[in-house]
């Protein structure tokens, strides 16, 4: 999961980003409502965190701008303003959250975990083929045999398996897991993808980690791989 940022303090912005990434979550932070629009257009985001004083941009004109895209990511609103008509103004715009500072940074990872919930539209248990994951419990099986992932590595399957059957490339699974841009030298996406061969396809005869020649990566179900692996591009 991705998640944007948008604080102007440098101590809150890297407090919230630490804390994120400990949970397991990729982070992009912006201090101005412009680079929040300018990024909230360029990636997609599974949610915004956005803070409403902002030097640039009131917060809720930002909120106006991210809810005029076709794709819109969950917004959690994190502001100083705290009462009860401020809250009920950012809601009204479209915040799907609002958490007053100063907060428990519990009570934030669980109202981002809710948002993030709320707005996944698949299900929390993943199944293609013999191969299972449960995001809940973050556990692995195939052929009813527990297979222990890497954090990172588990981030990969379920990013690959909530898009079976859909290529991906380098670039969208180290933006996706990582909190970082793909910079067209990094071989750190192929170094992962063997590790997972290794973990969920090479004791299994039937193969789920495709590659796409001249893209990246793709997972499907046995007999659309099989069938996929009779086209030129696929390897």
């Amino acid at each position: 999961m991705r998640l944007l940022v948008v604080e102007d303090e440098k101590r809150i912005a890297d407090f919230l980003s630490r804390g994120l990434q400990s949970a397991g979550y990729a982070v992009d932070v912006v201090h101005t409502g412009e680079d929040a629009v300018e990024r909230v257009h360029s990636t997609e985001y599974d949610l915004v965190i956005l803070d409403l004083g902002l030097p640039d941009i009131d917060g809720l004109q930002v909120l106006q701008k991210i809810k005029n895209r076709k794709t819109i990511p969950p917004v959690l609103i994190l502001s100083a303003r705290d009462s009860v008509d401020d809250r009920v103004k950012g809601l009204e715009q479209g915040a799907d959250d609002y958490l007053v500072k100063p907060f428990a940074f519990v009570e934030l990872l669980a109202r981002v975990r809710v948002l993030l919930r709320r707005g996944q539209p698949t299900p929390e248990r993943l199944q293609v083929g013999d191969l299972s994951l449960d995001c809940i419990r973050r556990r692995v099986t195939r052929s009813n045999e527990v297979i222990e992932l890497a954090p990172k590595e588990f981030s990969i399957l379920e990013y690959m398996m909530r898009n079976r059957g859909r290529p991906l490339s380098r670039t969208m699974i180290v933006e996706h897991v990582w909190d970082m841009d793909y910079d067209g030298l990094t071989n750190i996406v192929d170094v992962y993808i063997r590790h997972l061969r290794s973990k969920i396809d090479d004791k299994f005869q039937i193969k789920m980690i495709r590659t796409v020649r001249g893209i990246g990566y793709m997972l499907d179900a046995p007999d659309v791989a099989a069938e996929a692996s009779r086209e030129p591009m696929l390897a």
